[in-house]
């Protein structure tokens, strides 16, 4: 057996975990008609298969009608979900894992006008920040009937086969319960300590006399609200101590924050740019004060972290979430001493604020998760040996390269830089996004380990091309920014590029008009502001920087409100001209009706890019498909079969910006659908 603490089984009571590595509750906003079907069963049957020792689905599993998600959620509340939890439990045991789900009342933390428009309740009127619904204030039947349907709820998960069940407390109802913040109730639910937990021992006292004293139960609380007024330090140990003392719960899921605005979400999750494991000593002095199984996870993206959190003692599982995400073989490659070959997790957080947005989970370097019913997390060998020639190493073409080469092709790769990576090389650029260079650097280890051939410094015109007699050329020339887009003065402007690159020296007084919305007018923003410049980041949207999504949000905001730069919305830049040595910016709205002036000295354009792809269309007319692609074949995960030409000579295709200006996780996904058939 190996010595390797994280490979160590654990037992909790009676369940038999095969290592100290699980992934906790999360919603990837896969289900179907509030079930967890087909999508979101493979999802978690990829992660079982990969090695974890448990699973935890739903993050959270709604129990009641008033507690409506406010994206797709697993609804725990019908009955008719038990069928489906059996398929689950059962495909996820099948692979050795264990599984559990969490269930949750959202309390204040939703919306009156999801699901079936009945008022959002909690234990005051106070409204939560981030979800915006102002609560009733609950009533004693209230509180019976959302106690029931705890109950029910987790009778419904046992008979589904689930080896046990979490709540989630922190933030949610329970947590309003618990928190003086939150709590305005009267005796016996509100005021003292005993009082406030009074309902979350009262629900996990139902779901025990249900569910009895041999199914898992475990909660995920807050031991800490970091909130003025809030759950303090103290009080948290005293919590974590009477849940244990208790004797109804299994085990203590730690959490240290407070999730009820966008910049205390991220404090508790976060992201790039952020420290890796910020929580994790305070989970050990939890573990320590109540010596009882502890489970923690926030930002714990890699295996050398999670061995110290098992090693040093601090918590008894950890948690990879987002990490498997990124990797759902992470335990596997572990076991096979393959660590080098573990996909890292970048923490960009385009899973986590895309769900937030209404979407569903993606990340933004593996194109296969949440796609596991058509996309491969290991590529399988063509049946036959081509040549395929790739234009262009940013990320759709490293991903064209790697796939290409996990196929079993031989892979040339020209680039016209001296380094491979595009885009995600300019945006690691700013310390905050360095780790998203590891896109750029896993991607190259893996080629090399395949034999791939790069020809940096390297301007491919078609005669080089051809000359390699390809079977299949890729262009992945990406785009160069956009800045013609106004009536006049274009040639008076830079791009977000220049600014980010250094290419152009900042200015002490700066209009940014971004109406891309993307990372690279923040960016820009934030490195001009740095510099000194007074900065107005300008868009035509009713608000700004949609792309970068909320929890990507919260570091630019910290940093650019500091620097007081200045945020417009709704209005557009129409033209710019040159006055002395300074610049007029003519600015209007289209709403109509408005023309304004500003005066500053650089005006900054960030409105996305414009295909680079000459080169594709001098292949066109030698290639067999003349570049055509078959949606359906594309889509139906089918060879691409199409000939429009007879006499060409290989297979020609583009993928990622090269097309149309859209971002990393298009670009991967573009070259993995496409390769993973040729």
């Amino acid at each position: 057996m190996s010595n390797d603490p994280l490979l160590q089984p654990y037992q909790l009571k009676h369940l038999t975990l095969r290592n100290r590595i699980i992934v906790t509750a999360h919603e990837p906003a896969y289900p179907e008609d509030g079930m967890p079907k087909e999508r979101y069963r493979a999802y978690h049957v990829e992660r079982a298969r990969g090695g974890v020792a448990m699973t935890m689905t739903a993050g959270s599993a709604a129990v009641s009608k008033d507690s409506p998600p406010v994206f797709n959620n697993l609804l725990v509340y019908k009955d008719e979900v038990v069928p489906w939890i059996r398929d689950l439990t059962d495909a996820v045991h099948e692979q050795g894992a264990a599984i559990m789900i969490q269930l949750t009342h959202l309390g204040r933390r939703t919306r009156w006008d999801k699901g079936d428009w009945l008022p959002v309740v909690a234990p005051s009127h106070h409204r939560e920040a981030a979800h915006r619904a102002f609560p009733k204030k609950l009533e004693d039947w209230d509180i019976e009937r959302i106690i029931k349907d705890f109950a029910d709820a987790a009778e419904r998960m046992k008979a589904g086969g689930m080896d046990g069940i979490e709540l989630e407390a922190y933030g949610h109802l329970i947590d309003q319960f618990i928190s003086p913040l939150t709590n305005e109730l009267e005796a016996p639910y509100g005021g003292s300590l005993d009082n406030r937990m009074r309902f979350c021992l009262d629900v996990l006292k139902a779901i025990r006399a249900r569910v009895g004293s041999d199914f898992l139960v475990g909660i995920r609380y807050t031991a800490d609200e970091c909130l003025p007024g809030g759950t303090a330090k103290e009080e948290g140990f005293e919590i974590s101590k009477r849940l244990k003392e208790s004797g109804l719960v299994d085990f203590l899921n730690v959490i240290r924050g407070h999730i009820d605005t966008d910049a205390g979400l991220t404090d508790v999750i976060p992201i790039q740019g952020m420290a890796n494991s910020p929580h994790l000593d305070f989970a050990g002095e939890i573990r320590a004060a109540t010596n009882f199984p502890t489970f923690h996870a926030a930002k714990i993206p890699d295996v050398a972290t999670a061995r110290h959190a098992i090693s040093a003692g601090k918590v008894d599982m950890v948690g990879m979430t987002r990490a498997h995400m990124t990797d759902p073989h992470i335990v596997r490659k572990i076991i096979e001493k393959r660590e080098e070959d573990i996909r890292p997790c970048v923490g960009a957080n385009y899973c986590l604020d895309r769900i937030y947005q209404g979407g569903a989970a993606y990340c933004i370097h593996n194109a296969a998760t949440g796609r596991e019913l058509t996309m491969p997390h290991t590529i399988a060998k063509a049946d036959r040996r081509r040549k395929v020639v790739i234009v262009g190493a940013g990320p759709a073409g490293l991903e064209a390269a790697r796939v290409a080469g996990e196929r079993g092709h031989e892979v040339v790769v020209f680039e016209a830089a001296s380094d491979p990576g595009g885009q995600v090389r300019l945006t690691a650029q700013s310390p905050r996004r360095r780790e998203m260079i590891s896109i750029v650097d896993w991607r190259m280890s893996q080629c090399e380990k395949l034999g791939v051939t790069f020809n940096f410094n390297t301007w491919a015109e078609a005669e080089t091309v051809q000359a390699e007699n390809p079977d299949v050329v890729i262009v992945a020339t990406g785009g160069l920014p956009h800045t013609d887009v106004l009536s006049r003065g274009n040639e008076l402007v830079v791009s977000a590029w220049d600014i980010i690159s250094g290419d152009a020296k900042p200015g002490t007084n700066v209009l940014i008009f971004d109406d891309a919305g993307d990372h690279a007018g923040l960016q820009a923003a934030e490195f001009l502001a740095n510099a000194g410049a007074k900065v107005e980041i300008m868009t035509p949207d009713r608000s700004f920087a949609p792309e970068v999504m909320a929890m990507n949000l919260v570091p630019y905001m910290r940093s650019l409100q500091k620097l007081d730069a200045i945020f417009t919305v709704t209005f557009r830049l129409d033209a710019v001209e040159r006055h002395d040595n300074q610049l007029i910016a003519h600015v209007g709205s289209d709403y109509g009706g408005v023309a304004k002036q500003r005066i500053v000295d650089q005006v900054v354009i960030n409105h996305g890019t414009i295909p680079l792809d000459e080169l594709y269309f001098e292949l066109k007319p030698a290639s067999t498909n003349l570049g055509e692609i078959s949606h359906d074949q594309l889509i139906a995960g089918e060879p691409q079969s199409i000939v429009r030409n007879p006499d060409g000579r290989f297979q020609l295709f583009r993928i990622g910006d090269a097309v149309a200006a859209r971002n990393t996780h298009a670009a991967i996904y573009d070259a993995l659908r496409l390769l993973k058939d040729i």
